[in-house]
């Protein structure tokens, strides 16, 4: 007998294009499998599933290759960050500070 199957969907965005697809997958399938099988490298060449990171409806998943699908979940294939947010945060303040310096100087 056939293991029964869940409708999970695969989601993938750049700043100028979205695809999300639904699939039928088996019970048992990880948040990786599911990247994986979604076959989202044809609509996004270069796209590197087996290292992306990923998550489940904006939560990151930190062992993907574990984690088990339930029915119904979304699995989000996260870019890489191009900036370390705190670091930008804190050339934010820097800059922030020095503007307020120099201004309290006039």
């Amino acid at each position: 007998m056939d293991k029964p199957n869940i409708v999970v969907e695969v989601a993938y965005a750049l700043a100028d294009k979205q695809k999300l697809l639904r699939l039928s997958l088996p019970c048992g399938t990880t948040v990786r499998q599911a990247a994986v099988q979604s076959g989202m490298q044809v609509h996004f060449p270069g796209l590197d599933l087996q290292n992306s990171p990923l998550g489940i409806f904006g939560k990151a998943v930190s062992k993907p290759d574990e984690r088990v699908l339930e029915d119904g979940e979304r699995v989000e294939i996260y870019r890489p960050l191009l900036a370390d947010p705190k670091e930008v945060r804190k050339q934010r303040a820097a800059k922030a500070a020095l503007a307020k310096a120099e201004a309290a100087e006039e």
